[in-house]
């Protein structure tokens, strides 16, 4: 297992649509291990692999549930309600801002073994499924952002998230 460098706003690939990924390989086991390591390094919930440079359609997802989701090909295929609330990213450090995300969604994909499944997710699994999701179309959240983008360490915000 190895860190990748993950990819931050400005960086072309980030904004490219993945490729569907057609068969399980030796270097894509790998690359899903260190997206896991990766991800859990900078400490967050999910990771796309064009956030680590990688333009396959492939998304791991933990959001401390007991579970640690890989989603390969993804693609959600139902929504219900909505949720508002913060949201950050690995690839725009140290920012969040207010999304509004559905509250509860299905998403079929295959596993790590090329397995066809479907997942369905609510509150923050369903708002990590949207984004990761959208990394994989070339879009960051910051897109989605009601009003403006915040630093996650200035001392005027903390005040107003009290």
């Amino acid at each position: 297992m190895a860190l990748r460098t993950i990819r931050t706003e400005g960086d072309p690939v980030l904004n490219k649509v993945c490729k569907p990924v057609k068969e399980m390989t030796d270097r894509t086991r790998e690359l899903i291990e260190d997206m896991f390591d990766t991800m859990y390094d900078g400490n967050g919930v999910g990771l796309a692999a064009n956030q680590v440079g990688i333009l396959k359609q492939i998304v791991v997802i933990d959001v401390e549930d007991g579970n640690q989701y890989v989603l390969i090909n993804p693609e959600i295929i139902s929504e219900e309600g909505t949720q508002t609330g913060q949201e950050g990213c690995l690839s725009v450090p140290e920012m969040s801002g207010t999304v509004t995300r559905p509250q509860k969604v299905t998403v079929r994909a295959f596993d790590e073994n090329m397995q066809e499944f479907e997942l369905t997710g609510e509150d923050l699994l369903a708002r990590a499924i949207c984004h990761e999701c959208d990394h994989l179309k070339g879009r960051l959240y910051t897109e989605l952002v009601e009003g403006d983008l915040h630093n996650v360490n200035d001392p005027e915000y903390q005040e107003d998230e009290e």
